[in-house]
């Protein structure tokens, strides 16, 4: 039985979850869910109660594909996920942002959402994000951003997280009620736009 994890996204700018190009990776921030999350397992993102969207899905991701920041790096399937910050605002929240040099061994964090306005390394995001060397890849998702719909109980349980962190320990029940109805949606991949674009 899958694991299911739902979380509070506090900021949604499409770049934590990044759901582009075919793709909703999840490469920075949450290093619990990042640290604990196997293929197969769910990822639920919900809005923020200060936004005005309290208990609305913001995205759902099923775990394919588990990889270090290297790997991500360094694979051609994800290269246009590597940030340019004076190209398109979808290619200015690119999450691709990490890889290590090749002779220091020490971490390079490119110009980017997580970077300082003046592109120059922001070492407290980079020690957050790198502390857990694994990025989670699913092409099984939908990203509604700014749009979800409201997610309803699954036998009288909320599955919603209410604060930081995360919650994962759901009945079976629940679990696969909660993706029997993602599944009964008609719409899959990049479905809306981030809330924060708006």
């Amino acid at each position: 039985m899958p694991t299911l994890y739902s979380y509070v996204v506090a900021r949604d700018f499409g770049f934590a979850p990044n759901p582009f190009y075919g793709f909703c990776t999840l490469a920075t921030c949450k290093p619990r869910i990042r640290k604990a999350a196997q293929v197969g397992d769910w990822i639920i993102g919900t809005g923020s109660k200060s936004k005005g969207r309290k208990r609305h899905i913001v995205y759902a991701m099923c775990v394919n594909e588990v990889m270090s920041f290297n790997e991500y790096w360094q694979d051609p399937r994800f290269h246009e996920k590597r940030p340019d910050m004076c190209a398109s605002i979808r290619k200015a929240f690119g999450d691709n942002i990490y890889y290590r040099d090749n002779t220091s061994n020490e971490w390079i964090q490119i110009d980017s959402h997580h970077s300082y306005e003046c592109g120059k390394p922001n070492l407290k995001n980079l020690c957050h994000d790198t502390k857990i060397d694994r990025v989670l890849i699913s092409d099984d998702f939908i990203y509604w951003g700014g749009s979800g719909p409201q997610i309803p109980t699954f036998s009288e349980i909320d599955i919603c997280k209410r604060g930081p962190s995360h919650k994962c320990e759901f009945p079976k029940k629940v679990i696969e009620d909660c993706i029997a109805w993602l599944r009964r949606f008609n719409e899959t991949g990049y479905c809306g736009t981030p809330l924060e674009w708006t």
